[in-house]
């Protein structure tokens, strides 16, 4: 195998002419380099320079190695700068998961944000299932996950970043006797027909059930909706009330009116969890500090 800092000696004597001139370029000794020399014509089994009056110029086989010393430390100074690039976050990949409601609220303006300040990063974008984002973040298929996570976690390899806290909103019907109220207690919903609007179990009906449990009641589900906007449309026709965390509210429903609740207010945890080996990376960096920056417009 031919060393490859002795090819950058030898094309300095071929470009240069001389041994001296060489060793002036590299900050070696003449002595140095006539002896880097020597060890790679051994290596390559062939002289590689003949002398010609005070200069040397290369023979066919050294022609031949200088040529290709010139590709090959042109392609290690490409190499250099992609890697510098890719330490400094202008490059790379990161892929991303999170729920619906973040991806209609929190995740366009963040992808903005990375689009422009590190354009040479290529994204890759999923909403997933509630559940099923964390554990991509677990098994390396995602970088980071945006997720509804209360209680302890404890996993190698992953790290949780809390980003904010969204309450619930209890959608009434315009004529409800609680809508006249600013604030409803949520034990007042104890006999409540309630409209469900998680598609399936998980840690927002967690919340939820949570909450409940605390103001002494199990709440009666008399519909089932797969989304936030289906059950508050059910709210407005006076079928029944639902509560819907801030990130979810979108545009007000005619016939609905929203209030707050307390006495628990059920609040669900929004967290960033993010690979360990991914968390220095500066996009990463970048994209948590507009997540939390992002919040303060959102689930105000």
């Amino acid at each position: 195998m031919l060393d490859v800092r002795r090819l950058q000696v030898l094309r300095a004597v071929v470009s240069s002419g001389s041994i001296s001139a060489a060793a002036r370029n590299l900050g070696y000794t003449p002595s140095a380099i006539s002896q880097q020399l020597s060890t790679l014509e051994r290596e390559a089994g062939t002289a590689l320079l003949e002398r010609v009056g005070r200069g040397v110029r290369p023979t066919p086989a050294g022609a031949l190695l200088s040529q290709h010393a010139e590709v090959v430390f042109a392609q290690l100074s490409k190499a250099e700068s992609e890697l510098a690039d890719l330490k400094a976050g202008r490059t790379g990949s990161l892929a991303i998961r999170y729920f619906a409601t973040a991806g209609a609220s929190l995740v366009p303006p963040a992808v903005a944000a990375i689009r422009r300040d590190y354009p040479g990063v290529k994204l890759d974008l999923r909403l997933l299932e509630p559940g099923e984002a964390l554990p991509q973040v677990e098994n390396g298929d995602a970088d980071v996950a945006i997720v509804v996570f209360s209680g302890s976690y404890s996993k190698p390899g992953v790290e949780l970043c809390h980003l904010f806290d969204d309450p619930y909103r209890v959608a009434l019907p315009k004529s409800h006797p609680l809508a006249r109220k600013r604030v409803v207690d949520l034990g007042d919903l104890a006999d409540e027909p309630w409209i469900s609007n998680e598609g399936v179990p998980g840690p927002c009906r967690d919340v939820l059930m949570a909450a409940c449990g605390a103001a002494g009641f199990v709440p009666n589900f008399v519909m089932e909706c797969e989304d936030y906007a289906t059950a508050q449309g059910f709210v407005a026709a006076g079928l029944g009330i639902s509560l819907v965390p801030v990130l979810g509210l979108g545009a007000p429903q005619p016939g609905a009116v929203i209030r707050r609740i307390r006495n628990p207010e059920p609040i669900r945890p929004i967290h960033a969890a993010v690979a360990t080996r991914s968390r220095d990376q500066p996009a990463v960096r970048h994209l948590l500090q507009v997540l939390k920056d992002i919040k303060t417009d959102v689930a105000a």
